[in-house]
């Protein structure tokens, strides 16, 4: 390879990890260029892009880009998932892909500035989306307002339930 080539390859590395909040680093060894293609299909609706890169100039990006502890990720066959979006979405969805594959092994992930092995990236896979937090929030908010609506609206209620009675009392004892 050229090193006008090395140097434009390095740049875009960069421009990615740049804007990635998150990386997760995995094996691709054995998928098909179209299996790799629909990778990156998957990943484009969560705001994440799917490369596979030489580890030298990985790590090279990755100084220029100040994601210090994403180099010492980088060893053997890499494809890697720079993520823009919930990070947890893309590690569920590439875990998915593995699980059905058998061939995709996650190996690593940097979030944050935190760097999480193996394991800790199946863990992250686990969480629930961004979405899925966010909702509960809203329904552990909602259920005391919502309580308290049905208390406030239960007053009036039960007062014309009460004058309903004496009307029909009163309306009883005239006939």
């Amino acid at each position: 390879m050229l090193k006008s080539q090395k140097s434009t390859i390095i740049d875009a590395l960069t421009g990615e990890m740049e804007s990635a909040t998150s990386v997760i680093v995995t094996d691709y060894r054995g998928l098909s260029t179209a299996q790799l293609r629909q990778i990156r299909n998957d990943l484009r609706p969560l705001e994440a892009s799917y490369a596979v890169t030489k580890n030298t100039l990985a790590r090279i990006a990755a100084r220029n880009a100040g994601k210090a502890g994403l180099d010492d990720l980088l060893s053997g066959p890499s494809a890697v998932a720079f993520c823009r979006g919930d990070v947890a979405a893309v590690a569920k969805r590439l875990s998915d892909i593995a699980r059905e594959t058998r061939i995709l092994t996650l190996k690593s992930a940097w979030v944050e500035g935190q760097t999480l092995d193996e394991d800790g990236v199946k863990r992250l896979a686990t969480l629930p989306s961004k979405e899925q937090v966010q909702a509960n929030v809203v329904g552990v908010l909602a259920a005391p307002l919502q309580g308290l609506v049905s208390l406030l609206a239960a007053a009036p209620r039960e007062l014309v339930v009460v004058i309903d009675q004496i009307i029909q009392k009163k309306q009883a004892e005239a006939a």
